[in-house]
């Protein structure tokens, strides 16, 4: 809502190796759907950057993190402009065209027509 034409997202999301198999890809498929809504919602660019590997903490104990890897660029509806792999450190460079924001929140006015006067709790810390 301050004019922002992109946001980026660093993450270190993963699941834990015993969950993968039973929830591992409505996990990550729920994760990257929140990303790209977060394009769609501000009509920008959204670069979400997540680690990869795997992570056991010592001195914790437990099966540790296994980390999705899978850092992407959705562009202004949502879409995915580039994906980084799996398992391997990668640096995307991914060319936007900034003027495609204006176009988007023109075309697609979702913060234009939203109801400011329902937004008032949203700033309270606390909400009585």
């Amino acid at each position: 809502m301050q004019g922002a034409q992109i946001l980026f997202y660093p993450t270190a999301i993963g699941w834990h190796p015993g969950e993968k198999k039973n929830h591992g890809s409505k996990q990550h498929d729920a994760w990257e759907l929140i990303q790209r809504s977060h394009a769609v919602a501000n009509g920008c660019y959204v670069a979400s950057v997540n680690r990869i590997g795997h992570e056991i903490i010592s001195g914790v104990g437990g099966d540790g993190i296994e980390f999705w890897g899978q850092s992407f660029v959705a562009g202004t509806s949502g879409e995915i402009l580039a994906k980084a792999s799996v398992n391997k450190e990668e640096i995307l460079i991914v060319p936007v065209d900034l003027a495609q924001v204006d176009q988007t929140r023109t075309h697609w006015p979702f913060l234009r027509d939203r109801r400011i006067d329902a937004y008032g709790d949203l700033t309270e810390r606390l909400i009585d």
